[in-house]
């Protein structure tokens, strides 16, 4: 794609250069021979440089070439391995000014990911290679001139999955690639899952196709291949996955309850299914009376458990921390869950008036394909 901008780029300053002068004689075309670069200024020759992807920046810089027609030269920026050739690069990159410039910008995410390329882990130190070629857009003249970098690669990862999946025999969907699980997306790099798992092992997949790149976890550190083997019972679990912080977390969801606000308890547990689905069928509904009328707020308290296993309490309810009941009119966006205090009336949604005295269908949904983790109430 570097490549393919460059030669378009090119293409450009050449119809424009070709409009400026009428284009009247095709030998004014015709001389495209540019002298090689053959003076670097620099990085100076196997500078260290230890890579900051967040906001690093490198310069590079060269000679100018000259053109026999005295015309524009442009310059493109080419990285390999320390030991290549330049004859398969691995990168190469226009120079500032759309290659109008003996200068690059680079910046330390880029070189992160050329590093990445040429077989540097992360955390580790290596050296790449890079030459400068000029050309009119034809005839490219390769420099015989080449200098090293050394660089030291942060921990984390250079390419960060666009979607991320989870498959394995101890996974809701087993081991077969193409019905992994996906995960929902929280940002760049981030993600997350409600699922349950068995005995068996399981691993994080870039895709679902055989040549996917794989990710597991040692430790809680995420690396690059392997598998994660779970002993025991059935469990059900938050999974998240951070590839700029290279972690792994499980926390164990050992309950989700419907707390009732008037009675500062749980009125109702739920059952996990599958898919971050939790539910409880004909669960009866009375509400509270009060000196003011009846009162009907509730949210929800999930159990959970963290890996050296202590247990505590989240709470999830509305982003508002005063609600009508709602109706027939009332938008979906409502029933979204968002984590909340464990004040005992704040941020609790209010039932609809029909389910008083009435058994209701539960959902608490924190499926990965949902736009939003939210709620469903039927009334029976």
């Amino acid at each position: 794609m570097k490549n393919l901008a460059y030669k378009l780029n090119v293409l450009t300053l050449a119809l424009f250069v070709c409009v400026g002068v009428g284009c009247k004689k095709d030998k004014e075309l015709s001389n495209t021979n540019v002298s090689a670069v053959t003076n670097f200024y620099g990085p100076t020759d196997n500078k260290f440089i230890k890579l900051d992807p967040k906001a690093g920046t490198q310069t590079f810089e060269w000679e100018q070439s000259r053109a026999e027609d005295g015309g524009l030269v442009l310059y493109e920026v080419v990285f390999d391995k320390a030991t290549g050739d330049f004859s398969q690069p691995l990168y190469s990159v226009p120079s500032d000014e759309k290659g109008m410039r003996t200068k690059l910008t680079i910046s330390d995410a880029d070189l992160n990911r050329i590093a990445n390329m040429a077989g540097i882990q992360s955390l580790a130190t290596g050296k790449l290679k890079w030459t400068i070629w000029a050309s009119k857009g034809i005839n490219l003249q390769k420099s015989t001139t080449s200098r090293l970098i050394e660089v030291e690669r942060p921990a984390g990862f250079a390419e960060v999955p666009a979607d991320l999946y989870l498959t394995g025999s101890a996974t809701e969907a087993g081991a077969d690639l193409t019905k992994a699980l996906r995960f929902k997306k929280l940002g760049q790099g981030s993600f997350e899952m409600y699922t349950s798992l068995k005995a068996g092992t399981y691993h994080f997949a870039a895709g679902t196709n055989a040549s996917a790149k794989t990710y597991s976890n040692n430790g809680t550190t995420l690396v690059e291949g392997g598998d994660i083997t779970v002993a025991g019972g059935t469990k059900v679990y938050r999974i998240a996955v951070k590839f700029e912080e290279t972690s792994t977390t499980l926390t164990e969801i050992t309950s989700v309850g419907l707390w009732f606000s008037p009675e500062n308890k749980i009125l109702h547990t739920l059952n996990y299914t599958s898919n971050g689905v939790w539910t409880i069928t004909n669960a009866p509904i009375v509400f509270r009376q009060e000196t003011w009328g009846r009162d009907e707020r509730y949210k929800f308290r999930m159990g959970v458990k963290d890996a050296a296993g202590v247990a505590t309490n989240e709470w999830y309810g509305s982003s508002n921390r005063d609600n009508n009941r709602p109706d027939a009119n009332t938008a979906p966006a409502y029933f979204n869950l968002t984590k909340v205090d464990g004040n005992q009336y704040d941020n609790s949604y209010k039932f609809n008036s029909a389910a008083d005295n009435k058994n209701v269908d539960i959902t608490v949904n924190f499926n990965a394909a949902s736009t939003a983790y939210n709620h469903t109430i039927t009334v029976k």
